[in-house]
This record gives structure tokens, sequence and C-alpha cells, in this order.
């Protein structure tokens, strides 16, 4: 099943009685455990209660999302109040009631303003309130016993359960206790913040009112909100409102602010759909037809049209189908974030789960051979279990994360989704958008260059640079800044797009609404228009008045007004159009006799250096003034005349160039992903050390041309050449003169002085890093999309510079990067950056808008200074989690093998001395290991991800190897010496003291923190041990209180804690020997850790990987270091490709063919008309 960007997979499941009965007789019999197991296994949840089945008989759902989550929802039935008798093949009777959605031939909103005229009747309202629900998204607020409820029953909870069980059975009652008091205070906190997101997310989107709609023959009712339907024509008020759904305009015009969804806080102007809209047989499309719709959550500021009438727009979606929902949706069930770490954490704690297996029958053995009671079998053996598997090892995991939130949040950087933070630490990639993260948010203006008209014959040329907007030459360029805009006043405030604002403010015009005080049926038939008028030192421009706007689109990268100006004396037609948009739009809807000569050569000079360039056209237009609020742009927008060029500065923030600098020394590659010019993106890139000023910077273009496989025809052009001083300006002749290269490729190559400069490598590079890099457009990039799919990997790995690309594109261009196996962090200002800040494996967002919600991290820092903060803490938190798992993975295991050495006695560590480890050595100490912050500079040296990686598993065995040794030793060196007399069970007592558990316990005392020693891991991405206070102090209390217990005897306070701890009395000689075993154990194991494991075995790895992968690139660990070995020296590999045969176009046939076992149900868009579903799907419900 197909929704917008979601794919479901459906499978039905019939309910079967007998199994469904002998499911809830395994559940009572097995106390809830088995019912718990189907919980977690949903699979088997449905295996045990149902089989297979079509979805038209299934009574259960299993749905499978597009990240692998699984859910059961069990169908529900809706049946109408009447049906029909129909037969069936045994002669019995059925009654059928159906419902048939049947696609119907619509335009895009077919014969809408008569159809919609008098509203929906009672019937209909009926009708599609069942099918639809009510108009309310809904965050229902969970009840608090649910919500603990939920999370007690998680796997982490119930393995606790387990073991304080297991404890209390054994009389360990302290520990146990402990334990039960951090769940239950981890428990309550989890259930308080989920409650806490619960409300902030309900407050922000929980919204009904009273609105006005017109139903049943016209009649205009007031109603809630939250019974509107798709069909509805609502009445939007004059002064304003928020959008309880989202509609389409169907008269009017209307100023709205959607800076609720998409952050961007400049007004927009809404205008209905046109009688030449109504009459195309096209599908509606929200990207395209944006400029008609209304979005749920948006603000209406004002509306305008005829004196006296209604300005009404009809119901396109409601509740969690429209935009707002959707988002609302995201943030409520977010993508789950699937990395390394947690996958071999998992598997980790499966190895320890089976090698608690092996000492749970080690323990039935041993004890059942010494004939010990049944019932002190099974408690050694499941207390084996929690040894091995340490309870408090998820809570100790995040030790690391809390401290890294704490830490960003001084820094003014709030994160709402901590277990990101471990994700931060492996980013090697960062994605900035670029108008407002890198560059600042306002443009000034800088200068305008009007045409001068020349004699009959000749082009026109351009006017001097001028830093003002004053008359003489540049009188008609004033007129049509003055004029072209989308301005408006909102409450005696001139309000709307910056830009627009700054060149207004420029001409020193006013504006004024109403003309002159008409009333608006004396010559106007139509909306109230904008009256612009000039300052008084133009005083030969009169005033004009706007007839027209054509919104600004950005498919079409213009904006454009009709204007009529009835005092110009000299006027020679009714009206005229002005146009303002990008160069290369008006360039080409102008005649080519008003362009400069050098038009092309005056543009690329101020975008090379950064500036924002807009042109501006006008056209005389012969228009009566009804026509000229119906006819379609396309008719007027051709044929125009240029006027002049307008350059805007837009300024890099101080902060921009040193983080790029710094992300690119640590070999984090910075990707610019903008919506803006080509060469404004690159000049800003190049400024911002984006682009590398010592690397070669190709641009890959594409024609209107096809090649001789029929796809579209690529241009490559090399940009800037180092070695050169910059990039040529004319066609490579490559072999056949014709500026192509090898043949009719479909490639050409602009720009360069020889064929060696996209000559294949012919051996691998060096290091892993791209030799060059490219810049693309997004419409190029859609190109390849669709006809060049197997050059998207090589692409997305060398280009630094994507412009002109919509938030979709941003979103893919996301995804294409992940699946090479980069782990991507998204920075944006909010606006237009939302798909990707939620698809990026971290987003950051610098606007606190609604939208940014669905942002891992929000920075109120609107610079990206945040973006270095957030991986270096990212990387401690990451390391630290490291070194935690490696220590309470190392602390289980030498508290097992002590425990298995005892059991051979038998005998154990009494309840004070498993209480002194657990929670005095162990619990205090990991507490402290993420008080040490990251290092201030970022490393060049990736952080390790792999938890099952081969060091992290030589360091953990190793250092259990030397324990081993070690407690070996120390175990047989007791009982062989002089003063031991030997062990001698007290009777009934399993936890007699002895001599070697004593040894043992002062011995494994200093080892224990020995591994925190080796595991405190400091440079190259957290300070050094010593810098962290806490557990230095920490790690000194524990030294000496253990190094008293060890040594002092022969007094008061001793006795008593020797007496507590259960010890036996060791002369003092021999403790001096167990401290040197001691001290040879942590000597031994730092420099294994510290020299062998850190220093000498890496080198040796990298060295020896980095030879494996320059002889075979296929060898190289990730997917886009295999791609970065293959790309070369330059971008050969583009036209080799273009010369391969493109791919036979059968996946969509493959991929039908392998989901035809299923049932499949695919859901199209909605027309606006009938607001349901269009493909010919039938229902039928049977009673």
């Amino acid at each position: 099943m197909g929704e917008g960007d979601e794919n479901l997979k459906l499978f039905g499941y019939k309910k079967i009685p007998i199994r469904t009965y002998l499911f809830y007789i395994l559940s009572v019999l097995s106390l809830g455990s088995f019912r718990l197991l189907c919980h977690w296994k949903v699979d088997w949840l449905l295996y045990f209660r149902a089989r297979k089945s079509s979805l038209e008989d299934a009574d259960y759902i299993l749905v499978i999302d597009e990240h692998q989550t699984e859910s059961v929802r069990e169908v529900r039935t809706l049946r109408n109040e009447n049906g029909m008798a129909m037969p069936r093949a045994d002669g019995l009777m059925d009654t059928v009631k159906g419902m048939r959605f049947g696609h119907m031939s619509l335009g895009l909103l077919h014969d809408i303003a008569d159809e919609n005229e008098c509203g929906l009747n009672s019937d209909e309202l009926a009708y599609r309130k069942a099918t639809f629900g009510p108009n309310l998204i809904d965050v229902k607020l969970r009840p608090i016993w649910l919500l603990l409820f939920k999370e007690a029953i998680s796997p982490f909870y119930i393995f606790q359960v387990f073991s304080v069980t297991v404890w209390f059975i054994d009389g360990y009652v302290y520990y146990a206790g402990v334990i039960v008091a951090i769940s239950v205070i981890s428990i309550v906190i989890d259930v308080c913040q989920i409650r806490s997101q619960e409300k902030k997310l309900r407050a922000m989107v929980h919204s009904t009112e009273m609105v006005n709609v017109i139903r049943n023959g016209g009649e205009i009712h007031n109603v809630s909100s939250m019974h509107l339907v798709p069909g509805d024509v609502l009445v939007i008020p004059r002064h304003g409102c928020v959008l309880p759904c989202d509609v389409a305009l169907l008269n009017g015009t209307v100023i709205v602010s959607e800076a609720m969804l998409t952050g961007e806080s400049v007004p927009v102007t809404k205008v209905a759909v046109s009688v030449h809209d109504s009459e195309r047989s096209i599908h509606f499309d929200l990207e395209t037809h944006a400029k008609h719709v209304l979005f749920c959550g948006t603000n209406v500021l004002q509306t305008r049209y005829y004196a006296g009438h209604h300005v009404k727009a009809v119901v396109l979606r409601t509740a969690f189908s429209t935009l707002k929902g959707q988002l609302v949706r995201s943030i409520m069930y977010p993508k789950p974030i699937d990395f390394r770490f947690t996958r071999d954490l998992f598997k980790f704690v499966g190895f320890l789960s089976c090698l608690a297996c092996v000492g749970f029958v080690f323990t039935i053995v041993v004890m059942s051979l010494r004939g010990a009671e049944v019932g002190t079998i099974v408690i050694r053996a499941l207390d084996i279990i929690t040894i091995v598997v340490p309870p408090a090892l998820p809570a100790a995991m995040s030790i690391g994360i809390i401290a890294a939130n704490l830490r960003l949040r001084k820094k003014h950087i709030f994160c709402i989704s901590p277990s990101v933070i471990n994700t931060c630490g492996a980013t090697n990639v960062v994605c900035f958008d670029k108008t407002g993260t890198l560059t600042e948010d306002g443009l000034d203006f800088h200068r305008a260059r009007a045409l001068m008209k020349r004699s009959m014959g000749k082009l026109p040329l351009f006017t001097p640079e001028t830093a003002t907007l004053e008359g003489g030459t540049h009188g008609e360029l004033i007129k049509a800044i003055a004029c072209c805009h989308s301005l408006t006043r909102i409450d005696g405030v001139l309000t709307g797009d910056p830009l627009d604002l700054i060149l207004f403010e420029q001409t020193r015009w006013s504006l004024t609404e109403g003309a002159d005080g008409m009333a608006e049926d004396e010559n106007y038939d139509s909306i109230q228009p904008m009256l612009l008028r000039p300052p008084n030192l133009h005083p030969t421009y009169g005033g004009c008045t706007v007839l027209r706007q054509f919104p600004f689109s950005s498919s079409l990268q213009r904006m454009s007004v009709i204007v009529q100006a009835p005092h110009e004396a000299d006027s020679a037609h009714d009206m005229t159009l002005y146009v303002k948009g990008s160069p290369e739009m008006i360039r080409s809807l102008c005649h080519p006799e008003t362009i400069p000569m050098d038009f092309d050569d005056v543009i690329a000079g101020y975008a090379r250096h950064g500036f924002r360039i807009i042109a501006v056209a006008k056209a005389d237009v012969e228009l009566t003034y009804a026509k000229a609020h119906k006819v379609p742009r396309e008719e007027v927008e051709h044929d125009l005349e240029l006027l002049g060029v307008i350059v805007l500065e837009n300024r890099i923030k101080p902060e921009t160039t040193g983080v790029i600098e710094q992300l690119t020394k640590a070999d984090i590659r910075s990707i610019m992903v903008t919506g803006d010019n080509l060469l404004t993106a690159t000049s800003v890139a190049r400024e911002s050390l984006i682009l590398n000023p010592t690397k070669k910077v190709y641009a890959l273009e594409h024609t209107h041309e096809k090649d001789e496989h029929g796809r579209t025809e690529l241009v490559l052009r090399l940009e800037f050449d180092p070695t050169e001083g910059g990039g040529g300006g004319g066609h490579m002749n490559g072999g056949n003169g014709n500026g192509s290269i090898g043949g009719n490729m479909g490639i050409r190559l602009l720009g360069s002085k020889s064929g060696k400069d996209v000559e294949r490598a012919s051996s691998p590079v060096a290091s892993i890093a791209a030799r060059y890099q490219m810049i693309i457009t997004g419409p190029t990039f859609a190109v390849l999309t669709h006809e060049y799919p197997e050059l998207l990997d090589l692409l997305v790995c060398s280009c630094a510079v994507f412009a002109r690309m919509s938030p979709d594109q941003k979103q893919a261009l996301i995804h294409h990067l992940q699946a090479i196996d980069y782990t991507v962090v998204m920075c944006g200002d909010g606006a237009n950056d939302c798909a990707a800040l939620k698809a990026a494996h971290a987003g950051i967002s610098l606007s606190e808008a609604e939208a940014s919600i669905a942002a891992p991290f929000t920075s109120r820092t609107a610079n990206i200074a945040c973006v270095p903060a957030v991986i270096a803490e990212g990387r401690a938190a990451l390391v630290t989690s490291f070194g935690v798992f490696q220590y309470m993975a190392g602390y289980s295991m030498t508290q097992f093998m002590t425990v298995l050495f005892l059991y051979t006695m038998p005998t154990n560590l009494v309840d004070l001395q498993f209480l002194y480890i657990d929670f005095f050595l162990i619990t205090m100490v990991a507490m402290c290991f993420g008080s040490t912050h990251p290092c201030r500079k970022l490393s060049m040296q990736a952080p390790p991800t792999r938890l099952l990686s081969l060091p992290t598993i030589i360091s953990v065995f190793g250092q259990l190897a030397i324990i081993f040794i070690v407690q070996t030793v120390v175990f047989f060196w007791t009982e062989q010496q002089i003063w031991y007399p030997g062990f001698i069970q007290e009777e009934g007592n399993d936890e007699t003291p002895s001599y070697e558990g004593t040894a043992l316990f002062i011995v494994t005392g200093f080892q224990y923190m020995t591994l925190a020693v080796a595991y405190s891991k400091g440079a190259p991405f957290r300070k050094g041990l010593l810098s962290n206070k806490l557990m230095c102090g920490c790690l000194g209390l524990t030294f000496f209180v253990h190094l008293a217990i060890s040594i002092f005897t022969d007094n008061v306070v001793s006795d008593w804690v020797h007496a507590g701890l259960s010890l036996k009395p060791i002369p003092t000689g021999s403790v001096l020997v167990l401290l040197a075993f001691a001290a040879v154990s942590a000597i031994v194991g730092l420099v294994f850790e510290k020299i062998i494991v850190a220093k000498v075995y890496e080198h040796v790895r990298r060295t020896r990987r980095a030879a494996r992968a320059r002889r075979d690139p296929s060898l190289a660990s990730t997917a886009f270091e295999r791609l970065l070995l293959q790309s070369g020296d330059s971008p050969s590999w583009v036209y080799t490709a273009a010369a391969d045969p493109p791919a036979s176009p059968t996946a969509a046939a493959d991929a039908a063919a392998m989901t035809s076992s299923m049932d499949t149900v695919i859901v199209e868009p909605f027309s606006l008309q009938e607001g349901i579903a269009n493909p010919q799907t039938v229902v039928e419900e049977k009673a």
C-alpha cells in the first residue's frame, strides 16, 4: 500500500477459535509469560491465534511499515443501515452492504465553482463523516497507568524483575532494593517525559473552533471545525483565522502565514483557482498547485474579494490527512534509528546470555555432585544469570548520553531525542542549507544596473552601477520594482517577503489599498486594487494600480503583476506587465533584441562574488479590465523587454567559514543543499570553504537534447581548475572535434584544455577521499534520478553543492547518502528543510518554529557553531558508551569467574561483599564515566561504531584473560600457604567465609578499578582522565578504602568491617603478596590496553586495511569508501556510464511480481471534488 511517501505492507489473518482458546490457556498457565512473549513478538501473536488469509476475509491485519516495524490491527466493520439481499451459492441469502470507490476523469477542480455553490447535502455529509471521521488531530493523552504498564513490560525491566526476585529470595536485599529504586525512578522519569511531550504536542495541535460552512442548498451554518469533511465549502473570515483543515481557494485572494509548517515567517499570497485551470484535465498536486491551497494550521492574515461577497474554499483533507497532520504523525512516530552500535550491543547481550546458560548448567552439575539441596541449586544457578548479564547495563549505557545532553543544554542546544546523540558521534557528512544557515537571513541592496536603449538594430547596453534607485535612466526599472511585489498592509504595517520590502523601501514609493477612495463598484468589478505612488522627487512617474498578481512560483522562478497607470500622459497602452525573477528565466522570456551582448558575463561576474541577482522585465499588454483578471500568465509572460538587474548581497555569517574548516580538518564532508541559484551557491561555497580551493570543480548539467539511447544529454563543465586559476569557457575537442567525448555518448565536456582531465585514473587514490568536487542543480539531479540512477552513488560521493533543490529533492539526497553508509547530519533554519531534517540521522534546526519539533536538536544560537559542538558531544558520548560497556562486561565476567571459583568449594561471596562490589566499586565509578568532557577540537580520526569489532573483542577478552590468570594464581596460591587451614563448610550455610574468597575479594577489587582506568579513554575524542575530577575523586576514594580494608587489621574499626564483609584474617605479609598480584594485574592490563590494543594493533590494522583497499576497492569497509576508491582523479565515470545503454525498465514489474503473493491496496491522491480515493476499489461488507 503506498500513500504519499509511505509504503506499507498489509497481510490478512483469519482468526481460528481453537488456536485462540489454546492461546489464552497457555497465557494463564504461564502466569502471563507466554502472553508477554507474544507482545514482544507480534508474529507469534498471530501464529498462535490465526492463519494467513486474504484481506477480504481477514479479522486481523499485520501492518509492516517502511522501517520494518510490525503492528497488528483488528478489522472493524462499518455497516450501512439498509442493505440488499443477495443469493449465495448454497442458496442462502446474504445482506450485502457495499461502497464503490470509482476513478473519475476529473480536472483539477472539475466544475468546482458550480458544484460547490450550494455545499453538501445531509446524506452526502453523513456518508463522508462515516468515511473520514472527525476533523481532529487528536493527540490522545494516554492514562498514566497505561504508560507505567507499557514501560514496565519492556524486556529490560522484565529482566530486572527476574533479577531482583532471585536476589530477594536469596536474601540479597540491599542491592536488590537499590536496583528497584533506580528502576522505579527511571520508569517515573520516562513516563513524565512521555506525558510532558504528549501534552506539549497536544497543546500545539489540538484546536477546535466554530466556523461558517455552506451546506444544504447554500445555507450558511455555524458548526464546530471538528465536523468538517472533504467537500465542505468553508467561508473564510475577512479578518483572518487559523485554518482547521487543508482547503482550496475558490474565489478571492488570501494572505497567510505558513510559519507553523515551513518555518518561513514571510506571508504568502494564495489565489483562487481560475477558470482556465478548471478546464484542464490534470490531477491535483500539492506542489504544483500550492498557490491555490491553504494548509491546516496556517494563519490567515487577510482576505480580499468583491464587496459584500464571501471568500470561499473547499475542504480537501481533514485530521491526520492534512499537511499538519502528517507532520504531527511524523513526530509521534519517528523513524527508528538504525545504528550499528545498538545492534552490536544486543548481539553481545545475546552472547552473554549464552555464556550465562553455560554457567547455569555448570552450577547445576557442580552443586548436584556435591549433594546440595534442589532449592539452593536453582537459586545459585539463576544467580549466575544475573551476574553474567548485569541488570544495570542498559542504565549504565545511558550515562554518556545524559551527561552530553546536559552539556549541550548549557550551550543552548536542546535535544528532544537523546538517543540520537550517540549517532552524531559517527557523523561523516553534514548537509547545510544556505540562506539563514550559512548566510544571514536578510539581504542588503547592493547595486542596480538598468538598460540604455540604443539606435535601431543595436543591442542595449548596461548602464554603470548605481547604489541608489533614482530617476533618469533608471526610471522604468524603479517603477517595475515598486510595482512587482507581493507586499500588503496588515493593520497598517507593510508586510511581505523581506526581499520585496528591501527593494520597495529603496524606491521610496508609497503603498495604499483602494483607488483614490472610489467605490469598488464604480469602475472596478473586482477586488479592491492596490495603489502605488512615487515620492515627490519622482514627479515624472505617476502612480499606478495593481490589478492582478501572479505569485512567485519556485518551478517558474518568477512573479509578475499587471498594472494600470491611467495618469501617464504618454501611455500608448492600457496596461503593463512587470516581471521579476531569476536571470536565466527572465532571459528566456525576453525578446532577444532587448538582451545586452554581455548579459551572461555580467550575471556570472556578480554570481561568482556571491551576490544574488534578480532580473526585471516588462511588456505592454492590451487587455480589458475583466480579461486582466482571468488571463493565464502564460499568455502574457512572453516577448518581454529587459529593464535591468538588481544585485543583492547575502552575507556569510561570521562563524560559517571557521566551522566548515574545522569539519574539513576532522575529515567530515560538508555539503550545501539550497534552493538558490547555482552560481550564487557556488560562490558562497567557495567563500565558506565547502569547495576546496585545491581541488578541481566540475559542474554537471543537462540539455534538452537526447542521446542515441533516448536519454537526456548531460554536460560536464570544468568550473574551476586550481592549476590554471579557473575553468575554461569553451567546448573541449575530444578526438572528433565536435565537443563530445568518445562518440555519441550523451556527455560533453566544457572548459578543459586537454583530454587528460577526464582520463580514468590508472591507480587507486592514496587516501579514501575524492580528488575533485562537483556541483549540480535540482533539475539535473532529477534527470539523473530518473534516467541515470547508476550515477547517483558516485555523484553524491563527490558533489559538494546541490543548488535549486526542492524540499523533496533534499530529502532524496539524504536518503541517497544514507544508502551508501554515510551517517548524515542535516542543519537548516526550518524553511523548506523539514523533510530533510526528519530524514537525516540527526537534524539540527536553527529555528524554533513549530516544525522544528521534528528535528532532534534545536539551537537557540542561529549559526552553525552548534554543529561541531553536537558532533563533539556525540563522539564523547559514543566513546563513553563503549567504555562503560567494556567496563560493565569486564566487571560481570570478572565476578562470574570469582563466583565459579567459589562454587567449586562450595561457597560464595556474602551479600555485603556483593553490595560493596556492585554499588561501591562499580556503580559509583560507572556513574562518573560521562563526566569527561569532549576534546576542544574534532579529531580527523573517527570514533569506533562497531561494538563487536576485532579491537573491542580483543580488548575485552584480553583483559578477561589477564584477570582469569591472576585469579587462578591467587586461588591456588592461597590454598598452598602454610597458614591456610583448609575449607570447612558450615552446616546449612552455602556462603561460608573462606580464605580463597577473601583473597579473591582483595585482588578483584583492584581489578575492577583497573578496568575503569583502562576503559576511561581520553584523546582524541575526550579529554584525559585527570580532567574528570569527579571520576578521579571516586577512583581515589575506592582505592584508599579498599586498600585500608585489605591492609588494616587488629583494630576495632577494621574488625567490625571484616566481620560485616565476612573476611577471613590473612597475615600481613600474604596481604602484601596479594597486593603485588593486583599490581601486576593492573600494570599488565593497562599496558595491554593503552599500548598493545590502542597503538600497535590499531596501527597494524589500519595499515593493512588501507593497503588491502588500495589493492582491491571492494574490500573497503563502507560503500562510500568503495565508491570513492573507484571514482578516480576525474568524473570520467559520467561519460563512461552514459556510453552504456540504459537498463531495461522492468524494476516495477519485478517489484510487482515479488509482491504478487500478498494482497495489495493502492491509494492514489484523491481528487479535490470527491475528496476520496481515486482507484477502482470495491469494499463489500457482509452481514
